[in-house]
């Protein structure tokens, strides 16, 4: 590490500014999620695939979030880890595991989205709560896998660094041959498990975009449906630029660094390069509380759930057995089925119960 490194690592950047983000980001993620997934996995009798996918999304975000603390300490204490080596490779492949499982849940949701807007009909035997839980899975075990965060627990991570104290993750030694084959694998898998989930996820929504915009040029609908549409075009905006800001610099200045590292090419480089990948990360962190502004709080219908869900709660209370499950099967059907040949019916690709706009030919 250069001295330029080591003053930054113990400057007010990353001693003050980035801890205070963290703690924002665990004030807002940890009710936003918490909520989210005791709605989805309580209150919310209906499994969609949407549903599945989103429970997910949330139990990711909220493990990440409780993780956060340690890192919190860890900068504040001017980046001297206290917590031994288990802990810090514990925390170090948690954010890269967190990271492209995101990635790759945001991927599987908008292909969902896109099957359900563009084939409405035919996606019903394609989009099925089991494969959406297969598919879940198979995600989970990529992030923990593939993605190298299984090698990343089998290395040493803290350092003991001169005027510094024990690094986490900053400072790595690559002198072992294996380690130096890691550098590269790493840098290739961290560019594939994002570039090609973004090029997905760009087309999906670019085309959830262009079929919303045809179909509400062919169908005569009211001013309430084309505003419920255009909405949808924004918060199909809103999750790619979301997907561009918090992962795209992550994942660029992770390829060029762990390839300056790998070559041992410009070291000084290198230490700078560095420095703007820790910027990035603490950006990249702030999609934990963007997820469900974007995912399950984005959308009208949402909103008027959780409402149901908290009113639900204080109402068991007072009222009788069969109100409650006249008001437990009520919740339960909020979505507008395929009740008649006579109608097209548009998915609304950010309703957190996958309902669906039914519109009159």
């Amino acid at each position: 590490i250069s001295n330029e490194t080591v003053d930054f690592l113990k400057g007010p950047m990353v001693t003050r500014l980035m801890p205070s983000f963290y703690i924002f980001i665990i004030l807002i993620s940890l009710p936003l999620n918490g909520l989210a997934m005791v709605t989805f996995t309580y209150r919310i009798r209906e499994k969609k695939p949407a549903v599945i996918y989103m429970s997910y999304l949330a139990c990711v975000d909220l493990l990440f979030t409780l993780l956060l603390p340690l890192k919190i300490h860890y900068q504040l204490n001017a980046s001297n880890w206290v917590f031994g080596e288990a802990v810090c490779r514990v925390l170090s492949a948690a954010y890269y595991c967190y990271m492209y499982c995101s990635i790759l849940l945001m991927m599987c949701m908008s292909v969902d989205r896109l099957l359900a807007v563009a084939f409405p009909i035919a996606s019903l035997t394609w989009r099925s709560t089991r494969k959406a839980t297969l598919i879940c899975t198979l995600t989970w075990l990529l992030a923990v896998t593939v993605t190298g965060t299984v090698p990343l627990l089998s290395m040493r991570q803290t350092f003991k660094i001169k005027d510094m104290g024990v690094t986490c993750h900053d400072a790595l030694i690559h002198a072992d041959p294996t380690d130096q084959q890691y550098m590269y694998q790493f840098s290739i898998l961290s560019c594939v498990y994002y570039f090609m989930p973004l090029i997905i996820t760009f087309v999906s929504y670019s085309t959830i975009i262009y079929v919303l915009h045809v179909k509400s040029n062919l169908l005569a609908t009211s001013s309430s449906s084309s505003d419920n549409r255009r909405r949808a075009v924004i918060m199909a905006i809103a999750v790619l630029i979301e997907f561009v800001v918090c992962f795209a610099p992550t994942n660029g200045i992770l390829f060029y660094h762990c390839f300056l590292l790998a070559t041992g090419f410009n070291s000084g480089e290198g230490d700078s390069s560095y420095a703007a990948y820790l910027l990035a990360v603490c950006l990249g962190s702030s999609s934990v509380f963007l997820d469900p502004l974007l995912y399950y709080y984005g959308s009208s219908q949402c909103r008027q759930q959780i409402r149901s869900v908290l009113r639900r709660g204080k109402a068991e209370q007072t009222t009788s057995p069969t109100n409650r499950q006249t008001k437990s099967t009520s919740l339960t059907k909020t979505s507008c089925e395929y009740t008649h040949p006579a109608r097209s019916c548009l998915f609304s690709p950010f309703s957190q119960n996958s309902l669906y706009y039914c519109f009159s030919y």
